[in-house]
């Protein structure tokens, strides 16, 4: 639970033959077919999907807003695979600025804490549900330039796991840090993923 093999599963266009890739975070109990499952909704059709598994279907064991404490080593173990598997898509010879994320609930919280902490220009990033990670957000450890990288970002109002007080924080790093950052915020949806959002991913990140 506390630390996380690197686990992968694959689909779509091969990486040694794609020149998109996009890494596909789940949530808290989901895994990784469930989040690939997106690409029926999803504009990858010629993308490389490559979607870690976490460790007992969890990256992380509390809130995502607890204190970090809390949630070690387990998140620094998932931030680290997710450095792993950029690496192998790097190796199979994809830019940075090809490389795509996206993730719901826990995976999407991951996400923007993965990219934040490494911005740069990437292909998009879709956080389906998410903000940044900590109690307190640490923003000296969010460097880098994104450099017009696209971001879409959703949540609930209200929403059982992301407030949306943390949504509008993480809006404001993402955007220091020179974000494009489209977000949404859903009345009284519950903690799922709306075709609404599906269209919003698809015309702002996905196009």
């Amino acid at each position: 639970m506390y630390t996380h093999t690197k686990q992968v599963i694959t689909s779509g266009v091969p990486l040694a033959e794609a020149e998109k890739a996009i890494v596909m975070l789940h949530g808290r109990g989901g895994s990784a077919r469930d989040i690939i499952s997106l690409n029926k909704l999803l504009h990858l059709e010629k993308m490389a999907i490559v979607a870690p598994q976490a460790n007992n279907s969890s990256w992380y064991p509390y809130s995502f807003m607890a204190p970090e404490s809390q949630n070690q080593p387990a998140l620094d173990s998932a931030v680290s695979v997710i450095e792993q598997v950029v690496k192998d898509v790097e190796a199979a010879g994809i830019e940075q600025s090809n490389i795509y994320f996206a993730g719901f609930s826990q995976g999407a919280c991951l996400t923007l804490e993965y990219v934040a902490r490494h911005a740069q220009r990437y292909g998009g990033v879709i956080a389906l549900t998410g903000g940044l990670i900590g109690e307190q957000l640490v923003e000296e450890r969010y460097t880098g330039d994104f450099a017009g990288t696209p971001v879409f970002i959703s949540t609930g109002d209200p929403d059982p796991h992301v407030p949306v007080s943390r949504v509008k924080e993480s809006v404001a790093v993402l955007e220091r840090l020179n974000a494009f950052v489209t977000y949404a915020i859903y009345p009284g949806r519950p903690h799922n993923i709306s075709a609404e959002e599906i269209r919003l991913a698809n015309t702002h990140i996905l196009a």
